[in-house]
């Protein structure tokens, strides 16, 4: 069931390229991990990956975006500090209520929307 990349997403900036489609194959893992009922197992696994993606790739692309002055940049940042607010509030749930099959829903939802909406 993964999701797989095409050409139509890529921006032409290998580096971030390269990003998206990690993001991409760990989405893709978690929906085969759901499929074969251990969802919770690599929710937990994607969490991690998560908390230092979206530092690392947000801050490779806004840097790019600030050096090419992209007239875009405030409303793409704004999206970027969403996004971060969705992974830690999710995090913090699984935190203190634990990971439970809510979440991977949850998680599932909010990475198709951000891939959907984003990318």
């Amino acid at each position: 069931m993964g999701i797989e990349w095409r050409d139509s997403l890529a921006i032409g900036v290998e580096a971030i390229d390269n990003q998206h489609k990690e993001l991409l194959l760990r989405f893709g893992r978690l929906l085969d991990a759901c499929q074969a009922g251990q969802g919770v197992e690599e929710l937990k696994k994607l969490q991690v990956f998560l908390g230092e993606y979206v530092h690392t790739h947000f801050n490779d692309e806004e840097r790019l975006q600030r050096l090419h002055r992209y007239p875009g940049y405030e409303a793409h940042h704004a999206e970027h500090l969403n996004f971060i607010e969705q992974i830690n509030k999710l995090e913090s749930e699984t935190k203190e209520e634990g990971i439970s099959t809510h979440h991977v829903v949850e998680t599932n939802n909010m990475l198709l929307k951000w891939l959907l909406n984003h990318i």
